[in-house]
């Protein structure tokens, strides 16, 4: 057996359907593994998706662990803890008066998510449950006012009465949030200490949360959704990570697990601030997008993921990605920091309905999750999905699902979509089931072309990367037509999430509002002014990000800081997330460079002719990330093979149903294929990890790197 060089790096990626792990070597090779998650103990579904990846080297856990440099987590049980609405159970002290500013909400969240057609009509708006009901919210005495001055001073005897009632009510966590606090937040502070000192008393070993220690931003249902999610999903998250880690360990790991936040890096899960990780699985596709268009000379990347339960998509222009100051997510407004990404609920695990009114097909929103579908006989399912129909077609193998670990039962699957689809529509099962999968195409293409063109931008201008463990199966039906420039599929797609995981960079993050205005002829000591009020919010956001990676035992002069700002023209309603051209700020001239960087970055964003330097600038807010240096995949070179496949990469054929017939697909082993080599469709190219569809009409070739580029041979 050859010798094989250490492996260093390793990414995870928990979804909902499938848990994906990526291991890389020293030398740049790299495995995949997939397995059913599951939701009870996530540390075993990585753990069997670990040993399925190093099973391709003929090695084990016990041994690979050992061996690793760095590893990174990425998952949903966080959200889906949200969503379900299964934490814990959370108190809440606010301002006298504002004891329902948390259940009133913001009216945005009565239809978020919704479609537009749910959303312009008042009667199909529907508020979800508060996470903290009105019996665990307290109210007390204390006013600071938009200018940061404490007007009316806190009761120190209201807080312990409170924190007393709180507790008597059943709160496991407390959470603090005052208006303006972001300004001033002494008084949050003193409320946090009295809360604590109040507990010691009472014996209750129970975590507080003054929203001014996590996320001291302006908008004040934002920064208390995200100080509660802390409490309310944070912590129960941070128990199974604990569990991850600890098999880890016992596996002879001697990393520290890693998680991918909201804002592209990733941070300890250790760490202070875990709502940032609160969305994690698909923003790892676009820090691995955004490395291989480095590596490849791509400057703008439309980025799209299909999993099992949702398509996601993001742009990257001119080599950067776009960041959202305050987002929504779960139906609520957030203060985080988060790539910014569209999301629908169309996934290969999609439940397929028909409407009784109109008789039309309807795609989800609900999944069949890591229970695939009817044609999985041990899922206890019995409404088709997706994945159904691709059974049915001919697009998946039934004996290779999973690398065969599931069987699937076509005949099963055939019965229930002729009772369930064909016969109510009076079709034939296999045109029942194409016309799913071309409603699912078509829905995914006009997503994917009104999101490039909603941006002002032209798919033309644009390269498409299609990942995700149902990616390759759908590329040519959501691509077609819309003339990217080039279509790639990487050969390890299945897990592309957890590789982006790897390339992220370990960092820290914080952020701080801060309000800022100056005219465009500003007088210099006003312009030395200003730059030394964003200094100022620099050093504090630095001394946060050092802190935590002292957590993680690292020392200050380990660390990278990279200061940035929000920015806008006065007047308008929206600002840009500026990387800082300076690393300090002291006179007028540090100002200037400071509104240079803006103006540039405005101009790229929108156009040139756009800029409004005669409003004046605004700056909303400071941001400090840190870094620190870690390991990286390194993208596989392997010599050319010629444009013909080697005859061992053939494995027969199989029939595929596409437009109103069977095709006889060339089925062809993924791993066994060379770069340089093209294959013309019909032609289905296999993994254990996933399915790639090439049909008629379309030609893919495979280079240096492991990616596919998929062409339209018409």
């Amino acid at each position: 057996m050859e010798v094989q060089s250490q492996v260093q790096v390793m990414g995870i990626d928990a979804g909902g359907t499938m848990t994906d792990t990526f291991f890389v070597r020293g030398d740049g090779r790299f495995v995949v593994g997939k397995a059913q998650s599951n939701p009870e103990d996530e540390s075993l579904a990585i753990f069997n998706s670990s040993e399925d990846a190093l099973a391709h080297w003929q090695r084990g856990v016990d041994d690979v662990y050992p061996e690793l440099l760095t590893c990174v987590y990425s998952g949903t049980a966080m959200l889906n803890r949200v969503v379900q609405r299964k934490g814990l159970d959370v108190g809440l002290m606010v301002n006298k008066g504002f004891e329902h500013v948390h259940s009133m909400g913001r009216a945005i969240q009565s239809y978020l998510g919704y479609a537009l057609e749910e959303r312009i009509h008042l009667n199909t708006h529907r508020y979800d449950e508060p996470l903290v009901p009105l019996s665990r919210t307290r109210g007390v005495t204390e006013r600071t006012d938009v200018q940061g001055e404490i007007v009316i001073p806190l009761r120190e005897n209201e807080v312990r009465q409170a924190t007393r009632e709180l507790v008597a009510a059943g709160s496991k966590a407390v959470v603090i949030c005052f208006l303006q606090s972001h300004k001033n937040g002494t008084s949050e502070q003193q409320a946090r200490d009295i809360t604590r000192d109040e507990l010691k008393k009472l014996g209750a070993e129970i975590p507080v949360f003054a929203s001014v220690d996590y996320y001291p931003q302006r908008k004040e249902s934002h920064r208390m959704n995200t100080t509660v999610l802390e409490a309310y999903a944070a912590e129960p998250s941070r128990q199974t990570l604990k569990k991850v880690s600890d098999r880890f360990r016992k596996h002879g790991a001697r990393f520290d697990l890693r998680v991918m936040a909201t804002h592209g890096g990733t941070i300890s899960w250790k760490a202070k601030e875990l709502a940032r990780t609160i969305v994690s699985g698909p923003i790892g596709g676009v820090i691995g997008s955004k490395l291989l268009g480095e590596t490849l000379g791509y400057d703008n990347i439309a980025c799209s993921d299909i999993g099992g339960t949702s398509f996601d998509m993001a742009l990257i222009t001119k080599g950067n990605f776009a960041i959202a100051a305050d987002p929504d997510m779960a139906r609520l407004v957030l203060s985080l920091p988060l790539v910014t990404m569209d999301s629908v609920g169309a996934g290969a695990g999609s439940f397929v309905r028909l409407d009784p009114y109109s008789g039309a097909i309807k795609l989800g929103p609900d999944s069949a999750g890591y229970r695939v579908g009817t044609c999985w006989p041990e899922s206890g399912l019995d409404t088709v999905s997706v994945s159904d129909c691709h059974v049915v077609l001919g697009y998946l193998n039934p004996d290779n699902f999973l690398g065969g670990a599931i069987r699937l039962d076509v005949e099963r699957a055939r019965q229930h979509i002729k009772a369930q689809i064909a016969d109510p529509l009076g079709l034939s099962v296999e045109d029942a089931a194409a016309g799913v999968i071309e409603l699912l195409d078509l829905q995914l293409r006009e997503y994917l072309r009104s999101n490039v063109s909603a941006k002002g931008y032209n798919p033309t201008e644009f390269v498409c990367f299609s990942y995700g463990g149902a990616g390759p199966v759908h590329t040519y039906g959501y691509t077609e037509g819309l003339g990217f420039k080039d279509v790639i599929v990487p050969a390890w797609a299945a897990g592309f999430s957890a590789f982006g995981c790897a390339c992220a960079d370990f960092e820290y993050r914080y952020d701080k509002s801060v309000d800022l205005a100056l005219p465009q002829d500003a007088a210099q000591e006003d312009k030395a002014g200003a730059a030394q009020t964003i200094q100022r919010a620099w050093s504090d956001l630095a001394a946060k990000v050092i802190e935590e990676f002292k957590i993680n035992g690292f020392k200050a002069e380990d660390v990278i800081l990279r200061p940035g700002y929000r920015m806008q023209y006065m007047g308008q309603l929206n600002d840009l997330e500026i990387s800082s051209p300076i690393v300090n700020a002291a006179v007028a001239g540090d100002w200037d460079q400071i509104v240079d960087a803006f103006e540039e970055t405005y101009g790229r964003v929108y156009a040139s002719s756009a800029r409004s330097p005669e409003l004046g600038f605004s700056v909303t807010g400071a941001i400090m990330r840190g870094m620190v240096i870690t390991q990286k995949p390194v993208l596989p070179e392997d010599p050319e093979g010629g444009p013909k496949p080697p005859a061992q990469a053939r494995l027969g054929t199989r029939p595929l149903y596409r437009q109103k017939r069977w095709h006889d697909a060339v089925l062809w082993k993924m791993e066994a294929l060379l770069p340089g080599n093209t294959i013309t469709g019909p032609a289905i190219i296999e993994s254990d990890a996933t399915t790639f569809v090439v049909p008629e009409g379309f030609a893919t070739t495979l280079d240096k790197h492991h990616l596919f580029h998929l062409k339209e041979v018409k």
